[in-house]
């Protein structure tokens, strides 16, 4: 999804759509040392991009079956696996 506008912090931190991504990302940009920020922005770019992109998609798809046809695109349920990687990283105390 592009919208034309130019990537800002600020419009990185909207995108992340989670306010502990955005925060997260936050504190990485800001205690980034002046020869790595731009490595971390274009990290965080990236990954507001995909989120973005993942919204899209998800859009799509409820609008696809709301109108009764079916889901576009090859879909493989991986709830469980999902689930369990986030089990996974909630016991090691992240975020």
């Amino acid at each position: 999804m592009n919208t034309g506008q130019p990537w800002s912090i600020e419009r990185i931190r909207d995108a992340l759509g989670s306010p502990d991504l955005s925060h997260r990302f936050s504190r990485e940009i800001g205690r980034a040392p002046a020869h790595e920020v731009l490595t971390v922005f274009a990290k965080w770019q990236g990954i507001a991009e995909r989120t973005l992109a993942a919204v899209e998609r998800g859009r799509q798809a409820a609008a696809a079956q709301a109108a009764g046809g079916e889901v576009p695109g090859d879909w493989i349920d991986i709830t469980r696996k999902v689930q369990e990687d986030a089990a996974v990283v909630r016991a090691r105390g992240a975020a």
